[in-house]
């Protein structure tokens, strides 16, 4: 079991508020990505849950139990921080073992687990090194491992992959989705990254100044954001947008079109632009293109396509795909 529920919760430093009341529901088995700029709360929301930080107002309930007052140690979670806090000087053996050790679990039985979590996360190799000896991929997952063993309610991940170089950033995502569908555990999954975001939710909770913007499947976000913040910020590259008479011949303030919905031709097309920065990238190329009157859109086009620096083209939106925003930037 691990439901999680929010009702009214706030936070606040001193004076300044960095939660205003806010409300969400974590079903059991869920794996949730919180997500949005630096500053915006998400750690912050993370550690509340935890019961790393006391709330100002409101309640938190774990499977259906008051947990607001309630230690960090009895909440049935597990935490894995940024850093991965594993102590040097003993094995990954000792290190996974740790938490069962101070639970006064029998050695047998810690055996048992820590050999268990080892063969799911690939350390069974490893179990007698030490952490100067891993990877820095390797020792995220015996710092997982540890919280594994303690077979939790949840588990709270506070952007595990930063420490990492890209590749085993791609690596380690695919790790901690195989990891979620083999245990069934409920995982809340703090990152900036809205790639990471994306690739990994079940739900997404997009956080801006403490406040939810929007809360729904990856798909359901890109394909009907809620707002112009959340628009901008789900999708890789992000979406262009618009002003002026363009917009305003959709009814709209703003209108909105990602970069793969831009038919990019050289004869002709709505927008007439030139071609700044091109990126080749094999499968796609992905081009910069300056329009006189509106910001540079990007563009997404074919891996194939022969388009570079100060060439001339023309751009056109698919009707069916423009996106519309209001004044005060909400989705019309």
């Amino acid at each position: 079991m691990g439901h999680i529920s929010l009702k009214q919760v706030t936070k606040s430093f001193g004076a300044t508020n960095v939660i205003p009341p806010l409300d969400l529901e974590i079903n059991d088995g869920e794996f949730v990505v919180f997500v949005g700029p630096s500053g915006c709360g998400k750690s912050t929301l993370l550690r509340l849950i935890a019961g790393l930080e006391d709330v100002t107002s409101g309640t938190i309930a774990i499977n259906g139990n008051d947990a607001t007052m309630i230690p960090p140690a009895k909440r049935g979670l597990a935490m894995v921080f940024q850093s991965y806090a594993l102590y040097p000087h003993m094995s990954v053996r000792k290190n996974i073992g740790f938490p069962l050790k101070m639970a006064g679990i029998s050695k047998e039985e810690a055996e048992q687990k820590i050999a268990s979590a080892a063969e799911v996360l690939n350390l069974t190799d490893y179990l007698d090194r030490r952490p100067g000896q891993l990877s820095g991929g390797q020792r995220q997952r015996v710092a997982i491992g540890r919280a594994i063993v303690r077979e939790p309610d949840a588990f709270l991940f506070d952007e595990p992959l930063s420490n990492l170089d890209a590749a085993l950033r791609v690596n380690m995502r695919l790790e901690i989705s195989e990891l979620h569908n083999s245990l069934k555990t409920t995982m809340i999954y703090v990152t900036h990254d809205q790639v990471e975001a994306m690739t990994m939710a079940d739900k997404i909770v997009v956080l801006r100044a403490g406040y939810i913007e929007q809360v729904g499947s990856p798909l359901e976000l890109y394909r009907s954001p809620a707002n112009l913040f959340v628009a901008g910020f789900i999708g890789s590259p992000k979406m262009n947008f618009v002003e002026g008479k363009d917009a305003e011949a959709e009814g709209a303030h703003t209108i909105g079109v990602r970069p793969e919905h831009l038919t990019v031709s050289k004869t002709s097309g709505q927008w007439k632009g030139t071609v700044g920065v091109s990126e080749h990238l094999g499968s796609d190329t992905f081009l910069r293109v300056n329009v006189e009157g509106l910001e540079p859109l990007t563009v997404r086009a074919d891996g194939e396509v022969e388009l570079y620096h100060g060439d001339t083209v023309y751009l056109t939106p698919e009707p069916s795909k423009l996106y519309r925003f209001d004044a005060d930037g909400k989705a019309i």
